[in-house]
């Protein structure tokens, strides 16, 4: 048994508990969370400690555009064929040296689980590897050795557009129809189920139609995984939609079945208030990723009508502009200040779930997310010393952790009972090295 006391550790509530108690067992899972007080031969974790974050949305490889596409001009749709250069210079063993250095950013972030929406599935042209998930186990192997739990939300992706041919790029995402797909998912067999999950995911309405759409829904409904899709990120997928179908994205995926409590709608930015009521009342979950959503000027989704609506509330990083989860919560509750005019409108203690136990849900890890006794032993520390902590009393330490720490004050993260990152850096990985030699070989520079 491992036994750490916490000086400050945030169980749910409004406020952090001091003095709290965490006892690990041989299991990796929590024998109790106690706030009993000090206890002898306990590793004293100084600041505040929190249930390991997740990030309900990756594109692991859009993380070597960093600063190469962000100061250009543009939209998504500009943005999205410099996206599609990188994706055809990869290989299961680059993407494996990418993904590894990725998730690794995200440990020392404090990120403690991943939903990887992957849709990089086949070589140049469309042709199989012999390995016909080698990508994906790629990934497997890189979140095995960056020391995070993996969700891999293995995507479905069929058409260029709405009816449209596939690129040449696009057909490395395609596996031609529906049925293909889940054949070739359901032969994905992750070796350490403990630390990963197998999801699905519509990768949107402009790149799946709506009879493969009902195909993967029910795949994804027959084993209970997660289901995800891209859903109105931008003004003209919601157009498209409407001259194709005569319906919005949303009322598609509801009328292919798609919706439900193990759905995850990603983005969401352009939905109307009929799609609002749709995804509560399927009691859905909304990923919001505002640091790429405003990166490609994509715009401000309406998370405080989702979530008033019954849709519940998760975070991604998605490009991977910056892998900082803290920034994302805030920008939940900051950008929507700007838009509507009003403060407030998000609780400290609501954008810590939302980065919590709410996106480890629809990632498919219900136990995971919280300190309580038998969850998953997934935890992390920020310190309160730093120049952005410091001077936070311990009554505001909730609310210092989501407007003013970051990822450069997590000291200590926490997988399964195994320290990851201690003091912050990362136990097993030089991170910013390994980012910086991958990346300069995908690149050239």
């Amino acid at each position: 048994m491992t036994t750490y006391h916490c000086e400050l550790a945030w169980l749910g509530g409004t406020e952090a508990e001091p003095d709290v108690v965490l006892e690990i067992g041989d299991d990796g899972t929590f024998l109790s969370v106690t706030t009993s007080g000090p206890t002898g031969g306990a590793t004293f974790l100084p600041g505040l400690t929190l249930p390991g974050l997740a990030n309900a949305h990756s594109h692991a490889f859009h993380r070597a555009l960093r600063s190469r596409t962000h100061a250009g001009t543009g939209d998504f749709w500009s943005w999205r064929e410099q996206m599609y250069a990188l994706a055809a210079r990869l290989t299961p063993e680059s993407y494996l040296e990418l993904a590894r250095a990725t998730f690794a950013e995200m440990v020392q972030s404090g990120i403690t689980c991943v939903g990887e929406f992957h849709y990089l599935h086949h070589a140049e042209g469309g042709v199989g590897y012999t390995d016909e998930n080698a990508m994906g186990d790629s990934l497997i192997e890189a979140a095995r050795q960056a020391g995070l739990r993996l969700t891999l939300l293995d995507t479905c992706y069929l058409q260029g557009g709405i009816t449209a041919e596939l690129s040449e790029i696009q057909r490395r995402f395609s596996d031609g129809d529906a049925l293909s797909w889940a054949t070739r998912v359901s032969a994905l067999d992750p070796v350490d189920t403990d630390r990963v999950r197998l999801g699905a995911a519509i990768h949107s309405v402009r790149a799946v139609d709506p009879a493969s759409m009902a195909i993967v829904a029910a795949w994804a409904a027959d084993r209970g995984a997660p289901l995800h899709a891209h859903v109105s990120e931008q003004p003209a997928e919601n157009a498209a939609c409407i001259e194709a179908y005569g319906c919005t994205p949303t009322e598609l995926l509801a009328r292919r079945g798609v919706l439900g409590d193990r759905f995850t709608a990603v983005h969401a930015t352009h939905v109307t208030p009929h799609d609002v009521e749709l995804l509560g009342a399927a009691r859905a979950s909304v990923c919001l990723c505002p640091t790429t959503e405003r990166d490609l000027a994509d715009g401000i989704g309406p998370a405080r009508a989702l979530r008033a609506g019954g849709a519940g509330l998760t975070l991604g990083t998605d490009s991977h502009a910056v892998i900082d989860l803290f920034e994302e919560m805030r920008a939940v509750e900051l950008d929507e200040r700007l838009a509507s005019g009003d403060r407030g409108i998000h609780r400290p203690v609501d954008l810590l779930t939302a980065a919590t136990a709410a996106g480890h849900a629809s990632l498919g890890w219900p136990e995971a997310g919280r300190l309580a006794t038998g969850a998953p032993a997934d935890f992390v520390t920020i310190g309160l010393d730093s120049v952005r902590t410091a001077g936070s009393p311990p009554s505001a330490a909730v609310a210092a952790a989501v407007f003013a720490a970051g990822a450069t004050d997590v000291r200590r993260v926490v997988v399964a009972g195994e320290v990851i990152v201690e003091d912050g850096h990362h136990v097993r990985l030089d991170v910013a090295g390994e980012l910086s030699r991958t990346i300069s070989r995908l690149t050239d520079r």
